[in-house]
């Protein structure tokens, strides 16, 4: 029981310490954000620009039309892949599909590949259609990048469903497509929702290829992009406008990730027992 209770305090005092660790930063922009330093904070003193650096940086920053062409793109990039994945992962776990090992190893390719050796081909490609400085530029090929781990993970759910669930519905006279929308997708929703969580939080913060593809056009640059822009030289004296910026940009991912984080959690877990 001793030894039990050791480690047990043990545990939550390492998780306390990493809580801290992971919290500080986050804390310090919070901080740096209320302060005075900037143009607008006149004395200069701590506290006394407040919440006026949030106003500031929303109006200079345009971070309005930003945070909408995030939240565009990045649930365009969700559904899309999403939809993609339930299809191709149903049919490389159930179907007989030619050369299922060869398209699965190229999946395998792009998953481990990493991206950034892809921007200038991609920049090239979408140059030669027309598509840079334009939400194709950004959807394209995050979609892209983002189904092979989308494929893998949902063929790694659907080939863990029983057989005779699925024999069962044959039986019944129940269609592969009846299947998939009757059958496999209301049990599949949990591993759909983590899919999802996942591929909302790596778009909604994806900068290089945003910084390449549309450099150009601020109507539509994303929040990550426009917080790089906005915290270069002109704002470079202000740190507390920079840091209202900065959480301007994280509050929606933070409150995405609160209301979420339970059904990540479960998917993940589910996953792993699995």
């Amino acid at each position: 029981m001793r030894v039990a209770r050791s480690e047990s305090a043990l545990t939550h005092a390492v998780l306390i310490v990493a809580a801290l660790v992971a919290a500080f930063p986050l804390a310090s922009v919070i901080v740096t954000s209320l302060g005075g330093s900037g143009s607008s904070g006149g004395s200069g003193g701590a506290g006394s620009a407040g919440f006026g650096n949030y106003v500031e940086a929303w109006t200079q920053g345009g971070f309005g039309s930003a945070l909408l062409s995030s939240a565009l793109v990045a649930i365009t990039v969700v559904v899309v892949t999403a939809a993609v994945a339930c299809l191709a992962g149903y049919a490389l776990a159930h179907m007989r599909v030619p050369g299922g090992r060869i398209i699965l190893g190229l999946l395998l390719i792009g998953l481990v590949l990493p991206y950034e050796v892809t921007v200038l081909p991609l920049y090239q490609m979408l140059a030669g259609w027309g598509l840079v400085d334009t939400y194709g530029a950004l959807i394209l090929p995050q979609v892209g990048l983002s189904v092979p781990l989308g494929v893998f993970w949902m063929r790694s759910f659907f080939v863990s469903v029983p057989t005779e669930l699925l024999e069962a519905a044959r039986i019944d006279g129940a269609t592969r497509f009846r299947i998939l929308r009757s059958v496999l997708m209301p049990v599949a929703m949990p591993a759909v929702a983590t899919l999802a969580t996942i591929l909302f939080l790596f778009t909604w913060n994806e900068f290089l290829l945003a910084l390449v593809l549309v450099p150009q056009n601020q109507a539509v640059q994303t929040a990550p992009l426009s917080l790089s822009f906005f915290s270069g030289a002109q704002h470079g004296a202000q740190p507390d406008v920079t840091a209202a910026a900065a959480v301007l940009v994280a509050l929606p991912i933070v409150i995405a990730y609160i209301v979420l984080q339970r059904r990540l959690i479960t998917g993940l877990t589910e996953g792993a027992v699995k």
